[in-house]
């Protein structure tokens, strides 16, 4: 059997940590049709970790129905999905459900204590924890295994990772192999660990940036097409409809300044005014630049924030837009009051400010779920009743009908959950 590094982007054919590439094969076909995952407890050994939290995975990511507990040991998700689309999603879960967040190894057991997912590193012994926002998170405290048991396969992996350990002492080689532990990071592009719009990288982007800044000075004002200075976005947010202002700032202007102009409508202002100065519209605003900006008007981490965000960030391709600005959004995302915010600013976005939008309100909203930037939980109330805090009643109860599709579907896959496990 074909086997593969644990962590793909070590190229290192010594490399401790081995699994089996995944094998998928396609049954039936139409509206039954469905991809079984033929060695997945193989792989699921490997990681030390229950199938049943793969093949959820996949099917939270993939947005279909897995059978997380079947009867004949056949891991089945709904539809089509070849073997590599499947072992690139399984690098996903690796990185955020398996490795070490210090040094990147894969030798973790999960530790759920008071309601919080922990990866305990046998190698560094580093506890870092699972981001709770995650829908696999909360199936896994869901589904928490029996005290006093543990789970054979993770005994049996953890054997033979021992046995190695043994081998490459016995053979003279102390440390392991060259692409273990920290070394293996070394001339490496970026971990798997950290990956492409992940929390982590966005950070060291807007250190390295801010960084950059400081060597270089003050940036050309004269390479911009708009005056973007300070003076300019108070003048403008000045100038703001007083409706836009309205849904920028829904509660007290705690921090408006003497002139009556919010950190609020700065932000707002100078998100428009720099986006007339790009080529591609705000799509060509960075999300560093937005974050940076935030930042220094000291309101990065505001739940009202994220309302300014949801309706200054986007255009006409939002859909599509999501994905690229879900980096910067689940670091400034903390809490259930930032998403209901982030979802009081999508409606108005959607609802007065872009109507021809509102038949997409489903394909945002499961954009947003998918991405981990709205949980259910927030997302199921939001849809429950219409309000008159971001818009009129009538456009809420508009947007609201518009994303009915959605919730429905929302509440049969949870159902779905449920089904599958009483049986």
């Amino acid at each position: 059997m074909a086997t593969v590094n644990i962590r793909r982007d070590v190229t290192d054919p010594f490399y401790r940590y081995k699994m089996e590439k995944l094998q998928s094969k396609i049954e039936g076909k139409g509206n039954g049709i469905k991809t079984v995952v033929v060695n997945l407890n193989s792989v699921a050994q490997s990681l030390s970790r229950p199938p049943s939290y793969v093949i959820k995975y996949f099917g939270f990511e993939l947005g279909a129905q897995a059978n997380a507990k079947p009867t004949d040991d056949r891991w089945i998700i709904n539809g089509a999905h070849d073997a590599p689309k499947l072992q690139d999603y399984l690098d996903g879960f690796i990185s955020k459900f398996v490795l070490c967040k210090k040094c990147k190894n894969p030798e973790t057991d999960v530790v759920i204590k008071d309601g919080r997912i922990l990866l305990d590193c046998k190698a560094c012994g580093q506890r870092s924890e699972v981001d709770p926002r995650l829908k696999l998170s909360t199936f896994i405290i869901r589904n928490q295994p029996t005290k006093g048991k543990k789970d054979k396969s993770s005994k049996k992996s953890r054997r033979e990772r021992n046995k190695d350990k043994s081998d490459a002492t016995e053979n003279g080689d102390k440390d392991g192999s060259p692409g273990d532990s920290n070394n293996s990071e070394d001339g490496e592009a970026e971990d798997l660990a950290i990956e492409a719009n992940s929390d982590d990288e966005l950070t060291r982007r807007i250190n390295a940036e801010a960084e950059r800044l400081d060597q270089n000075g003050d940036v050309d004002d004269d390479n911009w097409a708009v005056d973007v200075s300070e003076e300019a976005v108070k003048a403008r947010a000045k100038e703001l409809p007083s409706d836009l202002k309205r849904a920028l700032v829904i509660e007290d202007a705690d921090e408006e300044e003497g002139d009556g102009v919010s950190a609020y409508d700065q932000l707002g202002s100078w998100i428009i005014s720099t986006a007339e100065g790009k080529e591609g519209g705000v799509a060509d605003v960075s999300d560093i630049e937005i974050y940076m900006k935030a930042k220094e008007l000291g309101i990065e981490s505001k739940h009202k924030t994220l309302t300014v965000l949801a309706q200054t960030v986007f255009d006409e391709k939002i859909v599509k837009q999501i994905g690229n600005r879900a980096s910067m959004l689940k670091k400034m995302i903390t809490s259930e009051r930032h998403e209901k915010a982030f979802l009081g600013g999508t409606e108005r976005f959607v609802g007065k400010d872009h109507p021809d939008l509102i038949p997409q309100v489903p394909a945002i909203l499961l954009q947003y779920y998918q991405h981990d930037l709205v949980s259910e939980d927030v997302l199921k109330a939001w849809g429950a009743k219409a309000s008159k805090k971001y818009v009129d009643s009538a456009t809420s109860k508009k947007v609201r009908k518009a994303a009915e599709p959605f919730l429905e579907w929302l509440e049969n896959a949870e159902s779905d959950e449920e089904s599958e496990e009483e049986e």
